[in-house]
């Protein structure tokens, strides 16, 4: 028996798709001063009207942004390190540890720091990034934890995968103004070698 899809339904998560991308775009490029409804809804090219519909706040337009493509980067990684699941040992964690990095070092990643400095001085957004990152944090350690197949009952072991993910996040502060390339290249080869000893 086919299952009828509603028109109206698939039109309302398309557009509250293209909603969720362009607050990222906007973000990551103009900053949260920069990024008002007016913006993202001409970037998404949908109106100000339906951009309200799906977000009523602008808080709730750039958390949920930010949590939507956290959750495509987590899916994309997943992806590509299931993809090349015959690929054991060293070379397996090397292909996890460079693409945290990259996870770090993308648009996402712009954007979450733009929220970032938003929430530190304004009062009614701090609890909700706050709430948000923490979730992403806890869930980008448990995967990363699951794909380099860390036993964290090991002495240091925890402490090892977080450095991983707070090295990754320094690569992507010091990418924000330069291309830190070359530098990053030899810090992920230090930690391969960190990574080898302990694991």
């Amino acid at each position: 028996m086919a299952i009828l899809t509603d028109p109206k339904q698939s039109r309302g998560r398309a557009t509250r798709r293209r909603l969720l991308n362009a607050a990222v775009e906007c973000l990551a490029e103009y900053g949260w001063a920069g990024s008002t409804a007016a913006v993202v809804a001409e970037r998404a090219g949908v109106s100000r009207g339906a951009l309200q519909h799906h977000f009523p706040t602008r808080e709730d337009l750039f958390t949920s942004a930010v949590e939507h493509m956290a959750e495509q980067r987590s899916a994309a990684l997943r992806a590509v390190v299931e993809n090349a699941a015959p690929v054991l040992g060293p070379a397996r964690r090397y292909l996890v540890v460079t693409e945290l990095v990259d996870l770090y070092t993308g648009p996402l990643f712009r954007a979450a720091l733009h929220l970032w400095v938003a929430a530190a001085t304004e009062e009614h957004l701090r609890p909700r990034v706050v709430e948000l990152e923490a979730r992403i944090g806890r869930e980008a350690h448990r995967m990363a934890v699951e794909l380099l197949h860390a036993n964290e009952k090991e002495p240091g072991v925890r402490e090892t995968v977080q450095g991983l993910l707070d090295m990754a996040r320094g690569l992507g502060l010091a990418s924000l103004l330069t291309d830190d390339g070359a530098r990053r290249r030899r810090v992920v080869e230090q930690w391969m070698a960190i990574l080898d000893d302990v694991l």
